[in-house]
This record gives C-alpha cells, sequence and structure tokens, in this order.
C-alpha cells in the first residue's frame, strides 16, 4: 500500500486547516510564546537590579517640545507658538497651560529637555528611540519591550510584551521568539475589541476549542517519524500548549476586558482616541504582563499644529497619563513599573506657514516615571528658542540605557547574534544617574 502521508506534510496540512485552531499562524501571538519556552535557559546573566515592569508610551510622529515640555515665552512669535506656560509641582518648571493635570504631578516625573540627535525622519529616528541604538543597515536592534521578554519571566498564561496596537521595530537580532503580541487595533469606548490570540472566533466556546486543540493533537501523533522537522514545526510543538493555556486562561481575557475595570477607574481616563489604550496598559501590568507599549499617532503636526494640540493631542495625553500614573499608584504598581514617554524628535523652532512645525531631531523632550525614576528631577534645557540643547545633551542611547536601568536590565548586557558575535545591548548609551532613584 502507497504510504501518503510522506507527501501530505504536517506543515501542509496545518497551514491548511484552520479549523485546528487559527492561534497556530498568529505571529505574533507566536513570538509570545515562544519566549516563554526560551528565555529562562537563554538568559543565565545574574541580576542585581531590582527587576520592574516598564510601559512606553509612544507619541508617534514627533511631539512640538516647545508647546509641551519646553516652552520659550520671550522668543519672537513665529518661535514661541501661541500657549502660555503654567507652574508645575517641579521647581524650575513650567509647561503648557492645557497640561494641568500633569502639572499637577511632576513631581512623580523626570523631565529630560535635552535629548537630542540628528535623524528627523519618522522611520530612522523611531528606530533610534524605539531600539536605543542608532540603525544600522547590517544589524536590526531589538525593541525595548522585546528586550524585557527575553530578560524577564512572567505567568505562563499572559504574554510577556503586549504591544497596543503594533510594535514598531520587532524583536530584531533577539529573533521572534521574543516579539510582542501585537493588539492589531486600539480599543474604543463603546465598540468591540478583539485581539487574535486571545479572542476566540464569534460563536466558538472554550470547549469547542478544546477539541479543535484534541484533533491537532491526534494530527501530530499521526505524523510522528514520518518527516524531518524544522525548527519553525518543532516551534509550533513547543509553544502550542502554552498557546492554549493564554487563550483558555481566565485571567488573559479579564485583563483584556475593560469592562470588568472598577467604573471610578475607568472614568479617570475619558473618551478619547487612545484612552482605552491607556487604561488597558495599567490592567495587563497588573495582571503580570511584563512590558506594554502604547503607540499614540497624530503627533505629526505640520499643519494646524496650534489647533490640534489644544483640541485634540494635550486633553488627552493630559487626562491619560495622569489617569495612568493615578492608576498605577492606587493599584500598588508604580513603584514596581517604569514609564517612558517620548516621541522620535521634536519640531521646528519656526513656525511654517501652515501653523505648524516640522522634524526637528536637534531637541525633544522625554519623560519618565514609576519605579526607579527620581520623580521631580529636571535636567537638560535648550537655547532661547528651543532648537539646541545648551550644556549637556542626552541621546536616545542615554534615554534606552536609563529605562533599563530602571527596569533592572544593565545596558551593558551582551547578546549572541546570528554570527554568534557579541552584541551590547546599548553600544552607545550612558545612564542619566542624576533622574535615577
Amino acid at each position: 500500500m502507497q504510504n501518503y502521508l510522506g507527501k501530505l506534510t504536517r506543515r501542509l496540512l496545518l497551514a491548511r486547516s484552520a479549523t485546528l485552531g487559527s492561534w497556530m499562524t498568529a505571529a505574533t501571538l507566536a513570538g509570545s510564546l515562544r519566549s516563554g519556552i526560551s528565555a529562562a535557559e537563554s538568559t543565565p546573566h545574574a541580576r542585581q537590579l531590582p527587576q520592574r515592569a516598564g510601559i512606553l508610551v509612544f507619541l508617534s510622529g514627533g511631539p512640538a517640545h516647545q508647546d509641551t515640555f519646553d516652552l520659550k515665552p520671550d522668543a519672537p512669535a513665529e518661535f514661541r507658538g501661541q500657549f502660555q506656560p503654567i507652574a508645575s509641582k517641579t521647581s524650575g518648571l513650567a509647561i503648557c497651560e492645557h497640561l494641568p493635570r500633569i502639572a499637577a504631578m511632576t513631581d512623580k516625573l523626570a523631565v529630560i529637555r535635552a535629548v537630542s540627535h540628528n535623524l528627523p525622519d519618522h522611520g530612522l529616528g523611531s528606530r533610534y528611540v524605539l531600539t536605543g541604538n542608532r540603525p544600522t543597515p547590517v544589524m536590526q536592534f531589538p525593541s525595548l519591550g522585546s528586550v524585557i521578554s527575553k530578560e524577564q519571566t512572567g505567568p505562563a498564561d499572559l504574554p510577556r510584551y503586549v504591544a497596543i496596537d503594533r510594535d514598531n521595530e520587532g524583536p530584531g537580532f533577539l529573533g521572534a521568539q521574543f516579539g510582542a503580541l501585537e493588539t492589531g487595533e486600539h480599543p474604543r469606548v463603546g465598540r468591540p475589541f478583539s485581539i487574535r490570540g486571545i479572542t476566540l472566533e464569534e460563536g466558538v466556546t472554550i470547549e469547542q476549542f478544546s477539541r479543535r486543540r484534541n484533533l491537532a493533537r491526534e494530527v501530530d501523533q499521526l505524523f510522528a517519524g514520518l518527516e524531518d522537522l524544522d525548527d519553525e514545526v518543532r516551534a509550533l510543538d513547543q509553544f502550542s500548549e502554552q498557546a492554549y493555556r493564554i487563550i483558555s486562561s481566565k485571567r488573559a481575557r479579564e485583563a483584556f476586558d475593560l469592562s470588568q475595570e472598577k467604573p471610578t477607574i475607568s472614568a479617570r481616563f475619558g473618551s478619547h482616541e487612545h484612552s482605552q489604550s491607556y487604561l488597558l496598559a495599567a490592567r495587563l501590568i497588573e495582571a503580570g504582563v511584563r512590558f506594554v507599549t502604547v503607540i499614540v499617532d497624530g503627533w505629526d503636526t505640520h499643519q494646524a499644529n496650534f489647533k490640534t494640540l489644544k483640541e485634540t493631542l494635550l486633553p488627552s495625553l493630559d487626562q491619560n497619563v495622569s489617569a495612568l500614573l493615578t492608576t498605577l499608584g492606587d493599584k500598588g504598581l508604580l513603584e514596581t513599573t517604569s514609564v517612558l514617554i517620548t516621541g522620535e524628535f521634536g519640531r521646528t523652532p519656526k513656525i511654517n506657514g501652515g501653523a505648524g512645525r516640522d522634524h526637528w531631531a536637534q531637541a525633544m523632550t522625554s519623560l519618565l516615571a514609576g519605579g526607579g525614576v527620581q520623580g521631580g528631577a529636571l535636567i537638560g534645557k535648550t537655547d532661547a528658542r528651543a532648537a539646541e540643547p545648551v550644556g549637556d545633551s542626552f541621546s536616545p542611547d542615554d534615554l534606552a540605557a536609563t529605562f533599563f536601568h530602571t527596569l533592572g536590565v544593565p545596558s551593558s548586557r551582551e547578546y549572541p547574534s546570528g554570527t554568534g558575535r557579541p552584541i551590547t545591548l546599548v553600544r552607545e548609551g550612558k545612564v542619566i544617574r542624576e533622574i535615577c532613584a
């Protein structure tokens, strides 16, 4: 009798059989699960710094530093903008009038005003800030969250790293096993929210999914010994059990279910476009996820900078950052969570003809908060037109090294690349000690 199983490979069957569970082909879930398999044996380094969870709020597009945290009220009109400064709880720090909630809690923030680089391009600038390494064509560096996915352990039924709605940079040379579980969309008030790899298809129960899982196991046994398995198929075998744990986990489902939050806490975040994403970040950290990235789009204000900031971007940032830090504090998580808020660059000192500001990498402002951070710290300054740092300046490398330090990961950590050559986590950065607690 002819054996047809040799022609029908298990890879082909799994790829074509959606009824075996769509989670098997969800790359983002696969990445988060593989990290749970291999991190323990691949990170033998002794840790001396206290480990903390992390949240990155990435203001994608590049916020205008001189209209938010580095106002220049005495500059000529074509530079200073339309907003007035207000006092904050930090001595010497006045910020935009449209950020009153943040102004009232800057004692919990470290403000770095002199972050500077020379890549005023969205792709390159983002890559630099989100990896802490200057981009190079010969090496793809991992995102901040992917590093934490490798370095820290977490509950078996939760992904270590979640990106809302995407991870711009990915795991780089660390490998796909340390990638994020990407939600694919932002949760919205009053709208259904489903996440690939967590939310079952409509009408599918856990019991039905369990039957599909059992069928997949039978297929595994059918093909056992009939083909040579490559690394990809072995990875499917290894993480399928953990995939089931996440999908069937009550804790995972509840962490992503924003209706489970107390109404008094939900109300803090309001109904801005990204409000629910900030709330979800807090819930995921509370559940045990080790790192969450929240991508906040819309900051590329070439046109109508002041109108857009005043009407949408700043009210949302003000309410949601204050709500996030307050909620983490109320849940007892602020001291064990480090938060970084930054864009990829600042914006031009001079206002353009469309009442906007263009790309400007020579100066930008970044914020840190939470565990390991000296609240109320103000470091760095720019010139009278917010164009260049005066005195000390800080690179994206320094920012990443400092963030990793607060998270409990030495920036001098070395990893093997695909060629086996050791690569330093942050090649050029130095920890900004003045803002570390």
